[in-house]
């Protein structure tokens, strides 16, 4: 007989009322770094860039970059377990590119983690690569060029790998991606961007945000997302912020959302009326129908109160199915205005982080400005970079060459930090100097999750600031605050070279990011 026990066992068989079960002895017991299913099964998909348009809010056609002629590109779905197999072929005409699988863990399988010049050499126009990825984890995550601005040009799309969960829910709705929109494309946004630095003024606004590729305008063109939802039933809701610089907060009028997962990582399950998601973050939730059926508002506004800043928003249009789609009159929740993860987010798996070597292993990375040459005879230009170093890589000759030619001569503007030995624990603080302005970054390790031990405004002491070594929150993206400064973990336990970077798409443009090499020997 099946159980709802949450213990890993045969019987475990999962449903709408045991989403906690799996099968053959998995569930949400199980901590997918240490045991993972082996399905057996490869799950194959194509995926196309190509140069086009696009409309997304009816304001007007623009220059896009799609993926099989759509924006957002195709949902990709596997089972935990499962292999996938993605062809990516560059079918634009004059600009190369790669595919990261955001927050996929890339298992002893660094070269298909899609960064150019650190684990693959571009893929030039014309041809394809094909990433093999062994599917670890369970949740909801996202694909996206690394290349430079492209995927704020289109080149994204969400992903969903199925698995247990810490909360029961009835119906699936799958992704809902989330996304500022600029009326110009990301490469002249980039240029607007690094000119406003040199002189300290910030980005531009945005011009709007989508929900699903689709919003109204300002001036009332465009079409709402829709979703209907019968009164009763629970709704699983996967929250992606794939925006290049806009932190987003979201709420469903009149319901509350049950969070159950944080990037890729089960949490225990609580609730809450607003959601705030970093560029790169993920939440699961349940949203239970239970209001008077009519229309209620689903609002994805730009963060102003974490400095994002956009001229609109973005809306949906939720409506039990008992009545006629109309435009809403519900009442919109408070906004938030605290800048940073929830303080509610607890991991489901219990997963105290050592601390006997915290001061001793401590590496301390600054965020800070710096002036470099960017194009010969031209001068110096301000960007953004860590320890004084803004990340430069040669496409040409990726880090993992290096690594295969057992060449350890690596340039410095390669920015490369040899991690701890194979199973020691690693310890990073991000402190943003009073030198730089004080912006939230949101950082974005690649190989692994990190645990979370403490986030904080001003200077970073280790004597006296607050860690959480008991209980600390576990995900792949993180937020250092404002003039502030974040503390992460994570053990040596994945051979690669793994870029860690903040997810501004116009900070790890100018260089904002570093790259560990970890257990070269065993890559």
């Amino acid at each position: 007989a099946s159980t709802t026990s949450l213990v890993a066992d045969s019987a475990c068989t999962h449903g709408p009322l045991t989403r906690a079960c799996w099968n053959d002895g998995y569930s949400i017991a199980t901590d997918f770094d240490i045991k993972f299913p082996v399905t057996g099964n490869t799950v194959y998909y194509n995926l196309e860039i190509t140069n086009g348009s696009c409309n997304p809010d009816g304001y007007g056609a623009r220059t896009c970059l799609l993926v099989n002629n759509v924006y957002p590109g195709p949902v990709i779905r596997a089972t935990w377990g499962d292999m996938l197999s993605i062809t990516v072929k560059n079918s634009m005409q004059d600009n190369a590119t790669a595919m990261h699988w955001h927050g996929l863990r890339q298992y002893h399988s660094p070269g298909y983690d899609g960064v150019p010049g650190i684990t693959e050499c571009p893929i030039a126009p014309g041809q394809s690569m094909t990433y093999n990825i062994q599917v670890t984890q369970f949740g909801t995550s996202w694909y996206h060029s690394h290349y430079s601005m492209q995927y704020g040009d289109g080149t994204l799309g969400a992903m969903v790998l199925e698995g247990p969960a810490t909360d029961n829910y009835d119906i699936d709705l799958g992704p809902y991606v989330l996304n500022e929109w600029y009326y110009k494309t990301a490469y002249q946004m980039e240029a607007i961007v690094s000119n406003n630095l040199q002189v300290g003024r910030p980005p531009p606004n945005a011009d709007n945000i989508l929900i699903n590729g689709t919003n109204k305008n300002a001036n009332g063109g465009g079409t709402y997302n829709q979703v209907f939802i019968k009164k009763g039933k629970k709704y699983r809701l996967r929250l992606i912020n794939s925006s290049v610089d806009n932190q987003i907060w979201v709420s469903l009028d009149n319901h509350t959302m049950t969070v159950m997962s944080a990037d890729l990582i089960p949490i225990k399950p609580y609730d809450t009326e607003t959601i705030l998601i970093d560029i790169g973050q993920r939440y699961d939730v349940v949203i239970h129908a239970n209001q008077a059926a009519g229309n209620y508002w689903f609002r994805a506004n730009a963060a102003t109160f974490c400095l994002s800043g956009n001229n609109f928003y973005g809306r949906a249009i939720w409506t039990y199915d008992t009545i006629a789609p109309a435009t809403p009159t519900s009442p919109a929740y408070a906004a938030p205005t605290v800048c940073g993860e929830s303080s509610k987010i607890a991991p489901y798996w219990y997963q105290p982080v050592p601390s006997g070597s915290f001061t001793s292993a401590l590496d301390k990375v600054n965020i800070n400005l710096t002036r470099v040459e960017q194009i010969p005879g031209e001068g110096n230009v301000i960007v953004w970079a860590l320890n004084t170093s803004s990340i430069n890589v040669d496409w040409e000759k990726p880090t993992l060459q290096y690594v295969m030619d057992g060449n350890t001569s690596y340039p410095s503007s390669l920015s490369v930090v040899p991690t701890l030995s194979e199973g020691e624990w690693n310890y990073v603080v991000i402190q943003q100097l009073p030198t730089s302005p004080p912006l939230p970054h949101p950082f974005h390790l690649h190989g692994h999750d990190f645990f979370v031990l403490g986030q904080g405004t001003g200077t970073f002491s280790a004597s006296t600031s607050t860690l959480n070594w008991d209980t600390p929150p576990r995900r792949d993206t993180a937020t250092v605050l404002g003039g502030g400064w974040l503390a992460i973990a994570f053990n040596s336990n994945n051979p690669g070279t793994w870029l860690m970077h903040c997810h501004i798409a116009w900070h790890i443009s100018e260089g904002l990011g570093l790259q560990f090499l970890e257990s070269p020997s065993n890559i």
